[in-house]
C-alpha cells in the first residue's frame, strides 16, 4: 500500500559548508518551503547570497513491511542538490524546478536517521538559468515527502514522473476518444496492472517495465477550456498494492496562421499573462495558498490562457490550470544567455518538464527558450543545442508544438525564428524603445512577409510603480496611467488581428529582479498588473478585465491620482458595459456609451467624489484641485517636460541639441563621443541583464531615427534634469556637420 508523508517540518538550515560534521546544532529551525534569498534576493542590491547551504532533519524509519521501500520526494529544491543519508551520497540533481525522488532504502538504520541536503545555487556554466531578469533564489522552496511503496510498485525514478502517462485521440465528428494508457513499473516484471477510469476496468501485463492497453470513451465530454474543464480520472493498481491516479482531459488543438489557436476545432482567442512563482516577503516558498491566490486573480481578470515563466513551476498550479481550463505555454529555463557547457541540462530539464506534464490537458506547447540571442547573437553551438531540444520534444510528445520567446531585436528573416513548429516574440515597443504603432507594424509585416507562419506575442509590458501617478502620462514616466494606456493599445492591437495564437501580457504579477534598482522599488521588475504582494490591482488589470471578464463590472481609474493641479481632469472608467453614468458630488454629470473605455472631463474647484455608475454598479474615489503637482507622484526623472522652461534654452542656431535624432548627432565625431559617454552613463543604471544586451543593427537605426528627447525620456530616473541639461549645453557647442 502507497503511502505518503509530508515533511514540513522538524528541519535545520545552516549556510555553512559543514560537510561530513553535520550536526543540528550548527543550524536554525526552519519549516519547509524555504528559501534563503527572500530578503536579500528582493532588496536590488545584486548581491544576493548565492552559493551552498544544508538542510537537515532527523527521522524515525516509518513501518516498513516485509521488502517496503522507503523513498523522498522533493517536489523543488534550487538550483543543485546533493542528497545524503546517514552520511551517505545517494542522488544528485541540476535544475530548481522540477520534482526529483531518492531511494532511502539501502542506507537506513534502526532508530535515528539524518537526512541532509546540500543545495546550491552558485553561478556555474552548467546549469540554467545564469543570467536573466529574475532573482535566482536557493532553497527547498517547494514541498517534501515520504513515499512508502511496496517492492513491486509504480515507477519512482522515472524522470519524477507520476508513471502514468494518458494520451487522449479525439475524434469530433463521432465524438469518441481513443485513450493510451502506459504505466511504467519497477521490481514488477509479469505482473498485472488494472486500470480504472471512464466507468471502464482493463488490465494489461508489465514487460521490460512498462504495462500498456487502449480503451475508447464513447460520447466523450470534452476539456473545453474556462467553459467546461471537464476532467476525467485514471487510476492504476498493482497486485502489491500499490495504486496511483491521474487526470487528465480530451480534447484537440491546433494552430492556424490566418484563425490562430484553435481549440476542440474551433478559433478560440487566447489573451492571458505570465507568471512568475515568487511573492514579497515569501520569495518562491510559495504554499497552496499563494498558488490558489494567484489562479484567482487571473481568473478574475478573465484570462483564458498563462505562460507559466520562465521555468517548470508547482505541479499544484498546473493541476490549477487543468481545473480551470486555463491555456499554458510551459518552458525550461534556457533563457538570455547560451552556455556551451549547458547542452546537458537543457536536455535533462527538458526531459523532466514533458514526462513530469505530459498528462496536463491545460498545457498545449513547449517552450524550449526565452530571448536566448540577447546576450550574444545567434551562434551555431546554440542552434544545434535548440535542434536536439525541438527533436527530443518531438520524441516525448508527438501530440504537442514547440515553441521559443524571440526577443525583440532577432530580426523576423533569421533561419533560427524557423527552429519550432510555431513563432513567438517579445515586443516592447512603446517601453524600452520606439513607439506604441511599432508592435502594429510588426506584426502586420511579419504576417505579410510570412502568412502560412503562426506567429504570436509571448510578452510585451510597462513598468509602473502605483505610487507614480501623471496626469500627461508619457513613456518612461513609470506612473500608472501610463502603462494603463500602454495596455489599452495593446489589447486594441491584439483584438483586430485573429491570427496572433496567444498573447501574454508581461506580468501578471510584479516580480523580483535583484539586478535592478529603479522606478521607486528596488529589487522588483513592476510590469506586473498585480503589484508583488498581491495587494494593489493595478489600472492596467481592468482593462483586461473589460476584454475578457464576463463578469460585470465598473472601475474608476486613478484612484492613486488624488492630489491633480489641473483645472479640468480627465477621469478614466474600465467597463464590460454599454454605458457608463459619472456622477460628482452626488450630480450626475453625464452619461457615456462606449465599448470598454468611457473618459470624462470634469472640472475641479476643491475636494470632490467622483462615482461611476451602469444599472446597479458602481465605483468611487476621491479627487481634490491643487495648486502644485504632488511630487511623490513622480519618479526622480521620470517628470522630463519642464527640464527646460524655454525652446531657446535647447536650441542654438547652428548647432546640435537634444532635438537632434542620434544619427545626426552621430555625423560629427565630438558628437559621437558625446553620445557613446552619455550612452554608457545610462546603460550602468540599468539591470545587470538589460546591459549585456546585443542590439542587432536593425534596432539600432530605429532608435538612431529617434529624437535624443525621446530616448532620453525613457531612461526614467538614470537621466536627470541636470543631466540633460549638461548634455545639451554640451552639444550646443558642436556645429552641425
Amino acid at each position: 500500500m502507497r503511502k505518503k508523508e509530508t515533511l514540513a517540518t522538524g528541519w535545520y538550515f545552516m549556510r555553512q559548508d559543514v560537510g561530513a560534521a553535520l550536526t543540528l546544532a550548527h543550524g536554525s529551525a526552519v519549516v519547509l518551503p524555504h528559501t534563503w534569498n527572500a530578503e536579500d534576493g528582493t532588496d536590488g542590491g545584486n548581491d544576493y547570497y548565492r552559493g551552498s547551504c544544508w538542510y537537515v532533519k532527523k527521522f524515525e524509519v516509518p513501518v516498513l513491511v516485509g521488502s517496503e521501500e522507503l523513498w523522498a520526494e522533493f517536489e523543488g529544491i534550487a538550483m543543485t542538490a546533493e542528497v545524503f543519508c546517514n552520511g551517505k551520497s545517494l542522488a544528485t540533481h541540476a535544475g530548481g524546478y522540477s520534482t526529483f525522488r531518492v531511494n532511502l532504502t539501502p542506507v537506513l538504520q534502526h532508530g535515528e536517521n539524518l537526512l541532509a541536503v546540500r543545495v546550491d545555487n552558485s553561478e556555474n556554466d552548467t546549469v540554467y538559468p545564469q543570467k536573466a531578469d529574475f532573482t535566482f533564489y536557493g532553497g527547498i522552496y517547494r514541498p517534501v515527502h515520504f513515499i512508502t511503496v511496496p517492492k513491486a510498485h509504480f515507477a519512482l525514478g522515472y524522470h519524477g514522473s507520476t508513471a502514468l502517462k494518458v494520451t487522449p485521440d479525439v475524434d469530433l465528428h463521432c465524438r469518441r476518444a481513443r485513450i493510451t494508457v502506459e504505466a511504467f513499473a519497477e521490481n514488477a516484471e509479469g505482473e498485472t496492472v488494472t486500470f480504472s477510469g471512464a466507468g471502464q476496468t482493463f488490465c494489461a501485463t508489465v514487460e521490460a517495465g512498462l504495462a500498456k492497453s487502449v480503451f475508447v470513451i464513447e460520447n466523450v465530454h470534452l476539456w473545453d477550456g474556462v467553459e467546461d474543464p471537464y476532467l476525467y480520472t485514471l487510476t492504476a493498481s498493482l497486485s502489491s498494492g500499490d495504486s496511483i491516479s491521474a487526470q487528465f482531459g480530451c480534447r484537440t488543438i491546433g494552430f492556424d496562421a490566418e484563425k490562430g489557436f484553435i481549440l476542440n476545432g474551433r478559433p478560440y482567442r487566447l489573451c492571458g499573462a505570465a507568471r512568475h512563482q515568487d511573492r514579497q516577503r515569501i520569495g518562491s516558498a510559495l504554499t497552496d495558498a499563494e498558488h490558489d491566490e494567484d489562479m484567482a486573480l487571473l481568473r478574475e481578470m478573465g484570462a483564458n490562457t498563462v505562460r507559466l515563466a520562465h521555468y517548470q513551476h508547482a505541479q499544484h498550479f498546473y493541476d490549477l490550470c487543468d481545473t480551470y481550463g486555463m491555456i499554458v505555454w510551459a518552458e525550461i529555463p534556457y533563457i538570455t544567455k547560451h552556455m556551451e557547457n549547458g547542452r546537458a541540462n537543457t536536455i535533462s530539464q527538458m526531459t523532466e518538464l514533458i514526462v513530469q506534464n505530459y498528462n496536463h490537458p491545460s498545457i498545449v506547447c513547449w517552450g524550449l527558450s526565452n530571448e536566448i540571442t540577447a546576450s550574444g547573437g545567434v551562434t551555431p553551438n546554440m542552434v544545434e543545442n535548440h535542434k536536439e531540444l525541438n527533436d527530443l520534444c518531438h520524441r516525448l510528445d508527438p501530440t504537442r508544438p514547440t515553441t521559443m520567446a524571440h526577443a525583440f531585436m532577432l530580426d523576423m528573416d533569421d533561419p533560427f525564428v524557423r527552429v519550432t513548429d510555431i513563432r513567438s516574440y517579445n515586443l516592447y515597443y512603446g517601453w524600452y524603445l520606439g513607439e506604441l504603432e511599432q508592435n502594429d507594424q510588426f506584426f502586420d509585416d511579419f504576417h505579410r512577409k510570412y502568412p502560412r507562419e503562426v506567429i504570436g506575442l509571448s510578452e510585451y509590458g510597462a513598468d509602473a510603480n502605483p505610487a507614480y501617478q501623471n496626469g500627461h502620462p508619457e513613456k518612461g514616466d513609470w506612473s500608472e496611467p501610463y502603462q494603463a494606456l500602454y495596455h489599452e493599445h495593446m489589447l486594441a492591437m491584439w483584438s483586430k488581428r485573429p491570427y496572433i495564437w496567444a498573447m501574454h501580457c508581461w506580468n501578471m504579477f510584479d516580480f523580483a529582479a535583484d539586478g535592478r534598482n529603479e522606478g521607486g522599488k528596488p529589487g522588483q521588475n513592476q510590469k506586473g498588473l498585480v503589484t508583488f504582494d498581491r495587494r494593489t490591482k493595478k489600472d492596467a488589470f481592468y482593462i483586461y478585465k473589460a476584454y475578457l471578464s464576463k463578469e460585470p463590472f465598473v472601475h474608476l481609474c486613478g484612484r492613486r491620482y488624488i492630489d491633480r493641479p489641473e483645472d479640468v481632469t480627465e477621469v478614466k472608467v474600465y467597463s464590460n458595459q454599454s454605458s457608463v453614468t459619472l456622477l460628482v458630488d452626488g450630480r450626475e454629470l453625464e452619461t457615456r456609451k462606449g465599448d470598454k473605455i468611457f473618459i470624462f472631463q470634469v472640472p475641479l474647484t476643491g475636494e470632490h467624489t467622483i462615482e461611476a455608475r451602469s444599472g446597479e454598479l458602481a465605483d468611487s474615489i476621491t479627487v481634490r484641485k491643487v495648486d502644485q503637482a504632488n511630487p511623490a507622484y513622480r519618479v526622480e526623472g521620470g517628470e522630463v517636460v519642464n527640464w527646460f522652461d524655454r525652446p531657446d534654452e535647447v536650441l542654438r542656431e547652428g548647432y546640435y541639441s537634444i532635438l537632434d535624432t542620434m544619427e545626426e548627432i552621430r555625423k560629427s565625431p565630438a558628437g559621437a563621443g558625446l553620445l557613446a559617454r552619455m550612452m554608457a552613463k545610462v546603460a550602468a543604471g540599468y539591470g545587470d541583464v538589460a546591459r549585456s544586451v546585443t542590439l542587432p543593427e536593425a534596432v539600432r537605426r530605429q532608435m538612431d531615427q529617434m529624437p535624443l528627447e525621446k530616448l532620453l525620456k525613457q531612461a526614467g530616473k538614470t537621466v536627470t534634469p541636470a543631466m540633460v541639461k549638461q548634455l545639451n549645453a554640451a552639444l550646443n557647442q558642436i556645429p552641425k556637420a
